[in-house]
């Protein structure tokens, strides 16, 4: 049949009819079952190799007695018993059963197909030794073989890659990753690859062998709370424990930031023109990490420029900054008229207000940052300048807004005048400039005008019996009187103790 050709070509030939046939069968039986519906299973797959192997032979030529071709009938068929038994025993039991580990379909007819072309081998050396001319055979099928071997090696090292990551599943669908130096999520994990997406939607098909090979930190493993670190340059001439405080106040009360474990900083090192700081605190979702920098930035910025320590240039570079004097004297004017009017205040002179304000500091804070906290001692008042912020209170461990301020509000005054702890949380809503009274400079304000107790233990008094709605309740006027001077005498005292006068 073969006459006039060389070995080799007689060799490709044969190979061809080799695949041909069972490409061609295997796809009639896929065309029967998806659109006949007609069942086909392992035995089918069976029946396409061995004829495509009979029909290679024949087209090659060799020639064997029956007996040979029955028996090798029979050995290749036995092949779906054992292929059963690794089905229910090793893939069903062990790994799913036991280690809870799936195995897909598809590793299930790879192992099937290793173990049809062990035993495939077996037969050719042992039923067909006789015959000489399967050698050609044999070493072609071997050269076809190793040129499929090269073209799919990394389709095959993807695949050994994907089963290694199936079964000691290192991450799974959701996690995030680092690799690299990327950061992303994965979304699937087939046999060739893992896909991943990073936070600006970008999609990354890397085949699991390179997976395997790269190192891999798995920011959600054994939860998804992780630590993540962001470093600050700030002046050599400030103290690095007033430094590290601030920043450990700024990036605790900072959005997605976790109370526990708590934020930590560290002084890192002495750089050419600052010294660095690096925070380092916890968050959950990775997702959420552009928010939670930018947030943590956010409130680095504004502590610090509270605090008065400076973020240096990175260059060497003379700035001069000069605030202008009408703008100072704006914000001065604004806050004149807002003490003026407040009752608190109606006891003190134009002197004595024009002091209190040269005294007392303005600060900025930025969206989203807490003014003052429920439940933290204080000393001090605050008035709104500019912007607007909320008021809320706890109550079963949900914070519930109350109230919005606006300039010219002011709050925090019981703290201020009694050294009450603050009952309720300020947080600003936008960008706030707020001044803030201190205890000291109130003190000194009160030792120069005495009077000035009396007053503001009436305005006390009152604005307890309005809290308690005691004004509006149908009681006697001498009943409410007596209310009145109880509070009165109540809050003088406390003014007299709390400002040691």
């Amino acid at each position: 049949m073969f006459s006039g050709l060389s070995e080799a070509e007689r060799d490709a030939i044969t190979a061809v009819v080799f695949l041909g046939t069972f490409f061609v069968t295997f796809g009639v039986g896929r065309f029967l079952k998806r659109r006949a519906g007609v069942k086909l299973g392992l035995l089918y797959r069976l029946f396409c190799l061995m004829l495509a192997f009979y029909a290679a032979i024949a087209v090659y030529g060799v020639h064997a007695s029956w007996r040979n071709h029955v028996g090798t009938a029979v050995i290749l068929l036995s092949t779906a018993l054992v292929v059963a038994l690794v089905d229910r025993y090793v893939w069903d039991l062990y790994f799913e059963k036991k280690r809870h580990t799936p195995i897909p379909h598809f590793l299930r007819e790879v192992a099937g197909g290793i173990i049809f072309l062990i035993v495939l081998l077996f037969v050719l050396s042992y039923g067909y030794h006789a015959e000489t001319q399967l050698k050609g055979l044999l070493a072609g099928s071997g050269v076809v073989a190793i040129i499929v071997g090269f073209a799919g090696q990394n389709l095959f090292a993807g695949i050994i890659g994907g089963i290694s990551i199936q079964i000691n599943r290192p991450y799974k669908v959701g996690d995030w990753l680092k690799v690299g130096d990327t950061y992303a999520e994965v979304r699937e994990i087939n046999w060739r690859s893992t896909r991943l997406c990073t936070n600006d939607d970008i999609y990354l098909d890397i085949p699991n062998n390179e997976m395997v090979g790269h190192q891999i930190v798995n920011l959600h493993y054994p939860t998804e709370v992780h630590a993540m670190r962001i470093r600050v340059g700030v002046e050599y001439k400030n103290p690095p424990n007033r430094v590290k405080d601030a920043l450990v106040r700024a990036a605790q009360s900072a959005r997605n930031v976790l109370a526990d474990p708590p934020v930590k900083v560290f002084l890192v090192d002495f750089a050419d023109f600052a010294v660095i700081y690096e925070i380092k605190f916890y968050m959950g979702n990775h997702a959420r990490i552009n928010e939670t920098n930018d947030s943590v930035r956010t409130n680095v910025w504004y502590e610090l420029k509270r605090q008065g320590i400076t973020i240096p240039f990175p260059i060497r570079t003379l700035h001069v900054e000069r605030k202008a004097a009408a703008s100072m004297q704006e914000e001065y004017q604004e806050a004149r008229a807002i003490l003026r009017s407040e009752a608190l205040f109606e006891c003190l002179s134009d002197e004595q207000i024009e002091s209190l304000v040269q005294q007392s500091q303005v600060s900025h804070f930025g969206r989203g940052e807490r003014v003052i906290r429920e439940g933290a001692e204080g000393d001090s008042m605050f008035v709104l300048l500019r912007g607007a912020a909320e008021v809320s209170i706890s109550k079963n461990g949900t914070s519930i807004p109350v109230a919005t301020l606006k300039a010219p509000d002011c709050f925090g005054e019981m703290s201020l005048l009694t050294g009450e702890h603050r009952t309720a949380t300020v947080r600003a809503e936008t960008d706030c400039q707020v001044m803030e009274i201190g205890k000291p400079v109130m003190a000194e304000l009160l030792r120069a005008s005495p009077d000035c107790l009396e007053r503001l233990s009436e305005l006390l008094a009152k604005r307890k019996m309005e809290t308690e709605g005691l004004l509006k309740e149908a009681v006697s006027h001498s009943q409410n009187a007596r209310k009145e001077r109880e509070y009165r005498d109540t809050f003088l005292h406390r003014l007299r103790t709390f400002f040691e006068l």
